[in-house]
């Protein structure tokens, strides 16, 4: 699939705002909104875009942690897809000649961690390694906002499609039980609309609409766009484990959040303290990335990487 500069300002629209309708994104690239619906099936269909809604583990006061498991070659596939089964995984993928698994999982902060992250492990002696890093701070990706990756759009249209927030007091809602048929649709589909939600949950579409923005306005949902990278031109998706001097770790984050290669970067535990993916159009441009970009950043120390071999499950959904 040939990718043009109408996809990937449709697509950098969906970054900023997930459930922009039609007729907003077109208005703001110039096109008509059926246009725009055209495009978006087009690329669904295509380049695996798809928009989904999640709760926001900060605000929910979930830890985020993530695990490097290795195991033998023949089994490394079996225990990925274990692990993608898991409601609690976000994202798996397969790494280093197919002999390390990396996920993460999110858990309560008052959750029993070595039931929830280590007794739920496939258990089979083709597991050799597990290592388990706390998420302790996210400079980019996620529930953060998007990544440096896009350039499609103009500041202009950036900000036009930006959702506004009420000024003044921040919405207080939160997440509940009852919210459970609304966060299943979005993580299913986070354009469906007020009609389809409405007969997903039972409720009215008043109610639908007027729960929406609430979750969204206090920062308690979000949306998020899943892509696959080589239609898009980047074809080396790289997990890399950073050390750096403690006292140049949020120094370090901050910069890597204005770097396009970096998708996702947090501070972690663990003998590495941050952890980064990174997408580049080739191996070759990796290579410059690491040694032109992230190698100059003052107090990384070391730098290990591994690059992607297969996506098992991205943004909560199996592939």
């Amino acid at each position: 699939m040939e990718i043009d500069d109408l996809d990937r300002q449709v697509t950098h629209a969906l970054r900023i705002n997930g459930r922009a309708g039609y007729r907003e994104i077109g208005a703001v690239l110039g096109v008509s909104d059926q246009t725009v619906a055209r495009r978006y099936r087009r690329l669904r269909a295509g380049a695996g875009l798809r928009v989904v809604g999640l709760p926001n583990p900060i605000e929910l006061g979930y830890e985020t942690w993530v695990l490097r498991v290795r195991a033998a070659p023949d089994a490394a596939l079996q225990i990925a897809g274990a692990l993608a089964r898991r409601p609690d995984t976000g994202w798996v993928s397969v790494t280093s000649g197919g002999t390390e698994i990396a996920c993460n999982v999110r858990v309560p902060a008052s959750a029993d961690r070595d039931a929830l992250l280590l007794q739920k492990l496939p258990r089979t002696p083709r597991l050799t390694e597990v290592s388990a890093h706390c998420v302790i701070h996210h400079y980019v990706g996620g529930a953060v906002g998007p990544d440096r990756r896009d350039d499609a759009l103009t500041p202009g249209q950036i900000a036009a499609l930006t959702p506004r927030r009420p000024e003044g007091a921040r919405s207080t809602a939160h997440l509940t039980a009852a919210d459970a048929p609304l966060l299943e649709a979005l993580a299913h589909d986070g354009r469906l609309s007020l009609i389809d939600l409405a007969a997903a949950t039972g409720w009215p579409e008043s109610t639908v609409r007027r729960r929406l923005q609430e979750l969204f306005d206090a920062g308690s949902l979000y949306t998020d766009v899943e892509i696959e990278p080589p239609v898009y031109g980047f074809r080396a998706v790289v997990l890399l484990w950073l050390s750096v001097a403690p006292s140049r770790v949020a120094t370090v984050g901050a910069a890597l959040a204005e770097h396009e290669e970096v998708v996702f970067a947090a501070a972690t535990t663990g003998p590495t303290n941050v952890q980064v993916t990174a997408v580049c159009p080739d191996m070759p441009a990796f290579y410059r990335f690491v040694t032109e970009r992230l190698g100059s950043l003052e107090g990384v120390q070391s730098v290990e990487s591994a690059p992607v071999l297969r996506t098992v499950k991205q943004l909560g959904s199996v592939r």
